[in-house]
């Protein structure tokens, strides 16, 4: 078949002529190769083209033991060709041989051998009907061609291959090649390509990519050109980090590699020619970024048999095996060999894993069981899977040891803070970043245990540790789900241990923590509380911020404060120390300042007295202390001055410890405990109008121990200084009354002996004569409310009933100003009110006298015969006061004379003065004048009626007047015009001046 003038050294002519007498003998041989051939063409290696070259250019590069190169070139345009030259050992007879035959490898005894089946070159078939290879030790040939021209020959197989279309089997027929590789390689493989496939393999060789040289070990670069333009891939170093490039683009895959050997049992199985190849290497690998931290494969990957097969494998790396295939060469069979490699495949896998760093993206290594969708990719994954949970390859939080997934612990979507404060709490607790919800089904397939803040927190009760490790767990809970952390253990400053925030106090910077042990309060160590965050996650589960006014409303406070002198008296053995206590308790309200004020159950607060006792602070004087002089000699006891020299005095007065009068407070005046307070509320019940309803209470207020003064004008000046809500009036129903403290003044002879209420104001004034003037020091006036005018003496029933019997003592005097009207005042105040007539009545300013009347009508006054109370307009009320007649019921005759003729008033000389003087047009009515008038035998000026009658005196004109217009107060202004009627114009002038 070949030319006689081309070299063979490989004897390709002998081995091309038996090889077409077997097909002369048996037609159906030559049928058989074709088909196999094809088979080969169109199924297995399709699509293998490039990965067949180089495989090839692997395994010699192995067998010369050299790093490997492949150069693959696509020029020429017009007759395109597709070359693939190779380093390494040459072609050799056994190579020729193995090209030419089908299913018979000349690599079947070479341990380590990529091929293994003497088919992958059938591969160059599917791009090119004229192959040929070309190395330094010869070349051979092959052509669809020829062949087909050599079959045509054969009488017996031309009918055969009519049938067939002229196909025939290429690779059967080898003829020597003459010429020699590219310079520089050992082998090179001639591909000229058939019509129209140009695009394709060019197309093919822009995708080749890098990672074929993960599954070739021996081949170390390969060189793509196409038209001139030059690609390099190339891979570097060695497991467990190998590099591979393309051009400038460099990526770093982990990678782990087991060997082993097949025993003779597993083999027995095997396919005879596989019997021998009894080593095997698995090797897993992944991309990683430059810290090693993997970067999985996208899409579903394949496994590679150590090529692509079509096995699919859902995890996302690389694996490649030499597991046996079927005759498609792209699916693995099962059996034991298939199973023995799974098995070296998972424990490859789990120290695989185990190498690579301690991040959570290791964890989208895992398998999913479900995803498998192949039985290898299942049987793959299933033991994967088995061996990483029996495997220690998971860190631990603060851990330099790693653990099997059987003993971790994964705290749900835990940040960095969390786990790093519960490191060393929660035994194999996985790093944060572990915990990621997609790594869930990871974790779940891995039989990681995870768990949530709940039971978190039900680890960490019970656990003692320092208080900035509290305060670093509450700042990483902070966020949390509230409902999770109800039973989240609190760090007390006392060194105890809350079971829950609830209620528990977050100390301020204030607030004197280091002091308030004694209190027993559940109050947070300040160092667990330092962090902001911490505070913002207690507070939002029921802990309160601890300012000292805070703490001092706890009532676990007032609880110690209240029971303080009974655990003196008692000494409870454990309790604790009531100096401490004391202390503390002083300290806390220090630090309160006015915000302790009003706390009045503070005064229950147990305090060292000068005596070597206990006793309330609230019945303490504080040493030297005003107070202490204007009481009763032990009325109240004194404070130890040398604990009273240790303790802020502010502090010791808040908590009750006098250094003047103390007031109290109540919201109802029943509940104050005050001298006298029934009696305050009986009078202030007595202002208010008697049809009024039950009053409604503001809170009151009142001043303690009144009732112990010993020194009044040394205890007024106190008083004086005390606050206004002292002695503010209470407002009841709209009623403005004395407050108590005035009130009690008011009912005690407080005042050189006398009651307030008993003495008027310094000074001379309408009450002169009445009521003594005292010296009071001008800030206590207007505080003390001393009488300045009748309106304040008869203010309240009291003193009106004291200004009615003071009237008829004959030892005061009276102003006429104030005599003219005060009976009348007095009928006022005390209307309705039973009272008790006086002896005597005022009759004069310096008289009274015990059988008087109060004159009603004043025509009869020259008729009485004794002495007569000015009534002030109010004749009935004031004698029924006094319990006097009324001159009217005392003169019982009728008024007897001679009256002269009647005229009108309006015809009297001065009579227009008169009417402009009372505002009148003209005087009404009709006089008599010149009557001789008398009742009796007593003679009277004047008497009113129809006409009036007067006996003509000026005086008497002017009261008739007077009477009869309704202004008896202009009765001598009246009287004037009447005595001098010549003088009207002078009297209207000087009347026009005012």
């Amino acid at each position: 078949m070949g030319s006689p003038l081309v070299a063979d050294p490989f004897g390709t002519g002998e081995l091309g002529r038996r090889v077409l007498t077997a097909w002369t003998d048996s037609p159906a041989r030559f049928r058989e190769d074709a088909n196999a051939e094809e088979d080969l063409v169109r199924g297995g290696y399709r699509d293998r083209l490039l990965v067949e070259l180089a495989q090839n250019a692997a395994d010699a590069a192995r067998r010369s033991g050299e790093p490997g190169r492949l150069r693959l070139e696509l020029s020429g345009a017009g007759n395109p060709v597709l070359r693939a030259a190779n380093t390494g050992a040459p072609l050799d007879a056994a190579g020729v041989e193995g090209l030419a035959t089908l299913r018979a490898s000349a690599k079947r005894d070479e341990p380590g051998g990529v091929g293994r089946f003497g088919v992958g070159f059938a591969a160059v078939l599917t791009v090119t009907d004229e192959p040929a290879v070309l190395s330094t030790t010869g070349g051979v040939r092959f052509s669809a061609a020829r062949t087909r021209a050599a079959v045509a020959a054969v009488p017996d197989l031309a009918a055969e291959l009519a049938a067939r279309d002229g196909a025939v089997p290429v690779l059967r027929l080898p003829e020597p090649a003459d010429g020699a590789p590219a310079e520089g390689f050992a082998t090179e493989v001639l591909l000229p390509l058939r019509p129209g496939l140009r695009d394709d393999v060019a197309a093919a060789l822009s995708a080749l990519d890098a990672e074929l040289l993960l599954g070739l070990p021996a081949l170390a670069t390969i060189e793509v050109v196409v038209d001139g333009s030059r690609r390099v891939l190339t891979r570097d170093g060695a497991p467990p980090l190998i590099r591979l490039a393309d051009g400038d683009v460099v990526t770093r895959w982990a990678v782990a590699t087991r060997a082993g050997t097949l025993s003779a049992e597993l083999l027995a199985a095997a396919p005879v020619e596989e019997r021998s190849r009894s080593g095997w290497t698995v090797t897993w690998a992944v991309p990683v970024d430059d810290d090693g931290v993997p970067r999985p494969l996208p899409g579903r990957q394949a496994v590679h048999a150590p090529t692509p097969s079509d096995e699919p494998l859902s995890l996302p790396v690389r694996l490649i095996a030499p597991f046996p295939l079927g005759p498609d060469r792209r699916h693995v069979l099962p059996g034991p060999v298939t199973d023995a490699l799974v098995s070296a495949a998972a424990g490859t896998y789990a120290e695989f894993l185990a190498g690579l760093p301690a991040d959570p993206a290791v964890l989208a290594l895992v398998p999913r069981p479900r995803l498998a969708g192949a039985e290898l990719d299942a049987a793959v994954c299933a033991a994967v899977l088995d061996r990483l949970r029996d495997t220690a390859w998971l860190p631990g939080a603060g851990e330099a040891r790693r653990g099997a997934p059987a003993r971790a612990v994964v705290l749900v979507d835990a940040g960095d803070e969390l786990v790093a404060a519960l490191t060393g709490v929660l035994p194999g607790l996985l790093p944060a970043g572990w915990s990621r919800r997609t790594d869930g089904p990871a974790l779940a397939a891995l039989g990681v245990r995870r768990i949530g803040i709940a039971e978190a927190v039900e680890a960490v009760r019970g656990v003692d540790r320092p208080p900035a490790w509290w305060a670093r767990l509450y700042a990483a809970l902070d966020g949390a789900d509230r409902e999770e952390l109800g039973a989240l253990p609190v760090s007390l400053a006392d060194g105890r241990t809350a079971h829950g925030p609830a209620g528990v106090l977050l100390p301020e910077e204030d607030l004197p923590a280091a002091r308030l042990g004694p209190l027993g309060l559940r109050l947070a160590d300040p160092a667990a509380v330092a962090d902001p965050a911490a505070r913002r996650l207690l507070e939002r589960l029921g802990a309160r911020p601890a300012t000292p006014a805070a703490v001092l409303a706890d009532p676990a406070v007032r609880a110690v404060v209240e029971q303080s002198l009974d655990a003196v008296d008692d000494a409870v053995p454990g309790g604790a120390d009531p100096d401490e206590l004391a202390a503390a308790v002083l300290a806390l309200v220090a630090a309160a300042g006015p915000a302790a004020d009003g706390a009045a159950w503070l005064a229950e607060l147990a305090l060292p007295d000068a005596d070597g006792g206990w006793a309330p602070a609230g019945e303490l004087v504080l040493p030297g202390a005003p107070l202490a002089g204007v009481l009763e000699p032990g009325a109240l006891g004194v404070l130890d001055p040398a604990f009273a020299a240790t303790v802020d005095a502010g502090a010791l007065r808040r908590t009750g410890v006098l250094d003047t009068f103390a007031l109290v407070a109540a919201e109802d005046p029943g509940g104050l405990d005050v001298d006298g307070v029934d009696d305050w509320i009986d009078a202030v019940l007595d202002r208010l109008p008697a049809d009024a309803p039950p009053p409604e209470w503001p809170a009151v207020t009142a001043v303690r121990d009144l009732e112990l003064v010993a020194d009044w004008p040394a205890a007024l000046g106190l008083l004086a200084r005390l606050p206004a809500p002292a002695w503010d009036d209470v407002q009841l129903g709209g009623t403005a009354v004395p407050g108590y403290l005035r009130w009690w003044l008011s009912t005690h002879p407080v005042l050189d002996g006398q009651r307030p209420d008993r003495v008027r104001r310094p000074g001379p004034g309408p009450l002169q004569g009445l009521y003594e003037p005292v010296h009071v020091p001008p800030e206590l006036l207007e505080l003390l409310c001393l009488p300045a005018t009748l309106a304040d003496v008869l203010a309240d029933v009291d003193g009106a009933v004291e200004l009615l019997h003071r009237l008829g003592d004959r030892r005061r005097t009276v102003r006429w100003s104030v005599l003219r009207t005060v009976y009348a005042q007095l009928a006022r105040a005390l209307d309705g009110v039973d009272v008790a007539p006086p002896a005597r009545v005022r009759v004069a300013p310096d008289r009274v006298s015990a059988d008087a009347v109060v004159l009603d009508a004043p025509w009869l006054q020259p008729l009485v015969r004794t002495d007569v109370v000015p009534a002030g307009g109010l004749p009935g009320p004031v004698a029924d006061l006094l319990d006097l007649p009324l001159a009217s019921e005392v003169i019982t005759g009728t008024v007897a004379g001679s009256p002269g003729p009647a005229r009108r008033w309006a015809e009297l000389p001065g009579a227009d003065l008169a009417a402009a003087r009372l505002g009148l047009d003209e005087l009404p009515g009709e006089v008599a004048v010149d009557a001789r008038l008398a009742v009796g035998d007593r003679p009277v000026p004047w008497w009113p009626g129809e006409p009036d009658l007067v006996d003509g005196s000026p005086a008497a004109l002017g009261r008739a007047l007077a009477w009869r217009a309704g202004r008896w107060e202009l009765r001598q202004a009246l009287a004037e015009v009447f005595a001098h009627p010549a003088r009207a114009l002078d009297l209207a002038a000087e009347d026009a001046i005012g």
